[in-house]
């Protein structure tokens, strides 16, 4: 099977800018491809990762990707999928991010000599004059038109700055000045990304009247229609400090059963062949299914050791040395407890598990807090310090789960 269908089969493709033309170049010759990534946060999350295994597919089939680090675009901010204006962070602290992009992606794709790029947006942006742009690059973009793009077109009633305003201007100069000077030919997006991709397809046809392409990626959504990767602790991010292996193999062992086939075919390397033996699954057996997403996907992003500790925890959660070694832990420090004894909700805060003690407090009256499978409806519950020699399982709802011990 060639790349084109392969990415068609697993489900990647949503949508292309010249269907037949795309097919070709990737199945019958070689090109350079980018995606962008700005600098919004200090680790990628899940929603990242899925792009970069469609960069990983194209790179084994040959191609060349170009890994564009935002470090100027995100001085801007991207309004899509916005209902108000993303934080404004400074210069320093978006070059920071970016280097920890930079460590994270060369986990999955491989920079090594020529096969692969990596650049930053903020190389030409930064200094770009702004009436050199106006005239240069503004003159090509009808602002009627741009107000139709459904990134936009979202955010009128709640109101769009005009720095945001700016940002697809700012996103196909990326795609105009990369075809400039890497010779790329093709800019690869998720799917709310399309306007954008558009106009940097658009703006090289004005420029120099030559032929890019686009293409756009299925949203990593449940079968709700909801983006995957959210949890009661924000977003799955593939930092294992942000993010304990433990949970986000978790994360994976607990998606919905209708979800599991869709993730194996986007996330995983798996071949097609392999995964469609898991189709006919029903009940209880597609928790093997599950079991083998959450290994693949944990193995890829945090390698095959924390994999396969993660899966060993997941099969004994309340064998007290294999959780110990594995199970995400906080060490609590004799300034931790008063009189001997630590309260639920200050636990609970220490652990991570919750953000406030109101929250901690809510949580523990309706029922979604057992220490060493023992269920805590008190909120005036105080544990003693002497318990915590051996370490305390504290389990959070149905899937997560936490071991507190005196260090």
């Amino acid at each position: 099977m060639k790349i084109f269908e392969e990415l068609m089969e697993r489900g990647f493709i949503a949508q292309t800018t010249h269907e037949e033309e795309i097919k070709d170049l990737l199945n019958n010759k070689k090109c350079r491809f980018y995606i962008g990534f700005d600098a919004t946060a200090d680790s990628l999350h899940v929603g990242h990762f899925l792009q970069l295994i469609a960069m990983k597919h194209l790179q084994k089939a040959g191609h060349v990707p170009i890994a564009l680090l935002g470090t100027g675009t995100t001085m801007i901010g991207d309004p899509t999928g916005r209902t108000d204006m993303r934080q404004m962070l400074d210069i320093n602290t978006i070059n920071e991010n970016a280097n920890r992009f930079k460590e994270q992606m060369s986990k999955f794709i491989d920079f090594s000599g020529e096969n692969a790029i990596m650049v930053k947006n903020g190389d030409w942006l930064l200094n770009l004059n702004y009436i050199t742009l106006l005239r240069e690059v503004g003159r090509h973009f009808s602002v009627n038109k741009m107000l139709t793009a459904e990134c936009v077109k979202s955010r009128l009633e709640r109101g769009l700055s005009f720095l945001e305003f700016n940002y697809m201007i700012m996103q196909s100069y990326d795609f105009l000045k990369l075809y400039e000077d890497y010779d790329c030919v093709m800019q690869l997006g998720g799917d709310d990304q399309w306007s954008n991709i558009l106009g940097g397809v658009d703006l090289i046809r004005r420029v120099l009247n030559k032929q890019a392409y686009g293409m756009t990626f299925t949203l990593l959504t449940t079968k709700e229609g909801k983006k995957m990767g959210k949890t009661q602790k924000g977003a799955l991010w593939l930092d294992a400090n942000k993010c304990s292996v433990f949970d986000f193999f978790q994360y994976w062992r607990n998606v919905d059963d209708e979800d599991v086939l869709k993730c194996l075919k986007l996330l995983t390397f798996l071949p097609l062949e392999e995964i469609k033996q898991y189709e006919n699954l029903k009940g209880s057996e597609i928790n093997k299914a599950k079991e083998v997403l959450a290994y693949e996907v944990t193995k890829i992003v945090h390698g095959e050791e924390e994999a396969e500790k993660a899966l060993k925890t997941s099969k004994s959660l309340f064998v007290s040395n294999e959780t110990e070694k594995n199970m995400p832990t906080t060490y609590l420090l004799d300034e931790s407890f008063e009189e001997g004894k630590i309260g639920i909700l200050n636990l609970l805060v220490l652990c991570k598990l919750c953000e406030s003690n109101s929250q901690a407090r809510t949580l523990v009256l309706q029922g979604g807090i057992s220490l060493d499978d023992e269920k805590i409806t008190d909120i005036s519950k105080a544990i003693e310090k002497e318990k915590f020699k051996e370490g305390v399982t504290i389990k959070k709802g149905k899937k997560v789960f936490h071991l507190a011990k005196l260090k």
